[in-house]
């Protein structure tokens, strides 16, 4: 119990220090091969859908306006909460895109 509690106490006293330093777990990209992403006709630039191919798609919609966009609307990526929280494109899209509340 006590060398779990010591453990707990050096984790959260690192944090701050690991912060500043900028180590961190960094996120993956999401490739539009994965097979998921693929599936659902992810593309990470929305100007480049098929409109045939995918006539749920309207012009303006992408992943930064998304409601499954764990990100701001400016982010450049943030994760996707559809993919696992992998990076998305914000100028990306898919079929699974429902609009931000």
């Amino acid at each position: 119990m006590l060398s779990t509690c010591r453990v707990f106490l050096a984790t959260i006293s690192a944090s701050p220090l690991a912060l500043r330093l900028g180590i961190a777990f960094a996120a993956v990209d999401l490739s539009e091969s994965d097979p998921a992403p693929a599936a659902l006709g992810y593309i990470a630039n929305a100007s480049k859908v098929d409109g045939k191919k995918y006539s749920t798609y309207a012009g303006g919609r992408q992943c930064a306006s998304c409601q499954l966009y764990a990100g701001n609307p400016t982010d450049p990526t943030a994760p996707c909460n559809i993919f696992g929280g992998k990076l998305v494109s914000g100028k990306g899209w898919c079929t699974a895109w429902p609009k931000k509340a």
